[in-house]
C-alpha cells in the first residue's frame, strides 16, 4: 500500500506545484515562439515515447527467448558499449550533416533495431542493441543540439530555454507513464515483443513529422569528421567551465544508470496498477517544476550545487541505514526529484556554454566517460553498499564540479 498512497501523494504535490508555476510564472504570449514550442515537442516527445516503449519489456523478451543471464547482460553491455564507441562517431555527424538529418537516423536506427527483437537469436538481437546503442546517443545530443541552434537563430530571448528544457523533460514524464500502460497492454496482449512493434510506428511517424515541420541546421559543416572531434576536444580542454559540465553529466548520469540498472525494484501489487514504477516519473516532474520555479529567482549555476548535494545525500542513505525501508525509500524519491531538475538544468548550461560550432560533438563526447563508468560497474560484481558508495561519490565530484560552473 505504501506505493499506492505514496503515489496520490506525489500525483498531488505534482498538480499543485504545475498549477502553480502556470500562474506564478508569466506565460509568452509570443505566438511564434509557441508555434516553435510545439513544433519541438512534438518530434521529440514522439521520439522519447518510442525509447519508453522499449524500456519496461527488454529484459523479459530476451528471458522468454532462453537467454541465460550472462548472455543478457553482455547484451545490455555491447548497448552501452555501441553508444560510447560507434554513438560517438554517428552522433557527432549531425554538427555536418544536419542536426534534423541526424534525429531522423535516430528514428531509423531505432526501427531497425525493434525488429531485430522478433529473432530469438543472440546475434541479431546483439545487432540490434548495436543500432540502440548508436540510437541513444542521438537521442541525448541532436535532439538538444537542433532546439538550442534554432531558439538563438530566430532570435527568441534566451531566457527562455531554460523554460523549454522543463516543459520537455515534464512531457517527457508523462510521456513515460502513458508508454508504459501503452507497453504493458499490448503485451499482455500480443506478448513481449508486441511494445517494439508500437515504438517502431512512433519513431516512423516521428521521422515523417520531422521531415515536413523541422528546418535544418548545422555546427561547422566545412570540416570533416575527425577535425571536428579535434576542435570539439579543444573547446573541452580550453573551457573550464565545458569540462566541468561534461565532468558533471558523466558523473550524474553515470550515478542515475547505475541505480536504474543495479538497484533491485522495491515490491508492490500489480492489482494497484502498478503506481510503485509510475513512483520515479512524477517525482521527475516535481523535479522539472522546482526547476521553472527555481528560475525565477536564482541560475542554474547557483541553485544546482545544493541539488546534487541533496543527491547525494539520498543516495548515501541505504549506506547510513541499512534495512531501513521507509527513509530508503525517501531517499530514492529525493533523488529521481534531483533528476527532475537535473536534466532541464544540464541542457540549459550546455546551450549557454557549449561553442555551436561543435554542439552535437561536444555533446556525444560527454558521453565517452558516462558509458566507461555504466560499463564497468556492469562487469564487476559490486555489493549493493560499494554500489551506493560509488553513486554517492559521484554525485558528490559532481558537486564540486558544479561550484567551478558558478564561479
Amino acid at each position: 500500500m505504501v506505493f499506492v498512497e505514496s503515489f496520490y501523494v506525489l500525483v498531488g504535490v505534482c498538480a499543485l506545484l504545475f498549477l502553480y508555476t502556470r500562474t506564478a510564472i508569466p506565460t509568452v504570449e509570443d505566438r511564434n515562439f509557441q508555434s516553435f514550442q510545439r513544433t519541438y515537442l512534438v518530434v521529440y516527445l514522439l521520439g522519447a515515447a518510442g525509447d519508453w516503449m522499449q524500456g519496461p519489456h527488454v529484459y523479459a523478451l530476451y528471458q522468454s527467448y532462453g537467454m541465460t543471464t550472462h548472455q543478457i547482460e553482455q547484451l545490455f553491455v555491447a548497448g552501452f558499449g555501441s553508444s560510447m564507441v560507434f554513438g560517438t562517431v554517428v552522433g557527432s555527424f549531425a554538427d555536418k550533416i544536419g542536426r534534423r538529418t541526424n534525429c531522423i537516423l535516430y528514428g531509423i536506427l531505432y526501427s531497425l533495431a525493434c525488429v531485430t527483437k522478433h529473432f530469438a537469436n543472440f546475434w541479431i538481437l546483439m545487432v540490434g542493441r548495436l543500432l540502440g546503442g548508436v540510437a541513444t546517443s542521438i537521442l541525448f545530443s541532436a535532439f538538444d543540439s537542433w532546439l538550442v541552434c534554432e531558439h538563438n537563430a530566430r532570435g527568441f530571448d534566451r531566457d527562455l530555454l531554460g523554460s523549454m528544457f522543463s516543459l520537455a523533460v515534464l512531457g517527457n514524464s508523462v510521456v513515460a507513464i502513458s508508454a508504459g500502460i501503452v507497453a504493458q497492454v499490448f503485451a499482455d496482449r500480443f506478448g513481449f515483443v508486441a511494445p517494439f512493434d508500437v515504438s517502431a510506428v512512433l519513431l516512423i511517424v516521428m521521422c515523417i513529422i520531422a521531415v515536413f515541420t523541422w528546418t535544418e541546421n548545422y555546427g561547422d559543416s566545412s570540416v570533416n569528421l575527425g577535425r571536428s572531434l579535434i576542435n570539439a576536444m579543444k573547446a573541452i580542454r580550453k573551457g573550464t567551465k565545458i569540462l566541468c559540465l561534461g565532468l558533471i553529466q558523466s558523473l550524474f548520469e553515470g550515478a542515475m544508470y547505475t541505480f536504474v540498472l543495479e538497484i533491485p525494484k522495491w515490491n508492490y501489487e500489480s492489482s494497484h496498477l502498478r503506481s510503485g514504477c509510475f513512483l520515479p516519473q512524477v517525482a521527475v516532474m516535481i523535479g522539472s517544476s522546482l526547476f521553472k520555479i527555481l528560475c525565477k529567482f536564482s541560475t542554474p549555476e547557483s541553485f544546482m550545487r545544493p541539488v546534487f548535494f541533496i543527491a547525494a545525500l539520498s543516495l548515501s542513505v541505504p549506506i547510513f541505514m541499512p534495512g531501513q525501508q521507509a527513509p530508503i525509500f525517501l531517499g530514492f524519491l529525493t533523488f529521481e526529484v534531483c533528476v527532475g531538475m537535473f536534466w532541464p538544468a544540464l541542457s540549459t548550461l550546455k546551450g549557454k556554454y557549449v561553442p555551436e560550432e561543435t554542439r552535437a560533438t561536444v555533446y556525444n563526447c560527454f558521453r565517452i566517460p558516462l558509458n566507461m563508468i555504466v560499463i564497468s560497474i556492469l562487469l564487476q560484481n559490486l555489493g549493493m553498499s560499494l554500489i551506493f558508495k560509488c553513486c554517492s561519490g559521484f554525485l558528490m565530484v559532481a558537486c564540486l564540479a558544479q561550484q567551478w560552473v558558478y564561479s
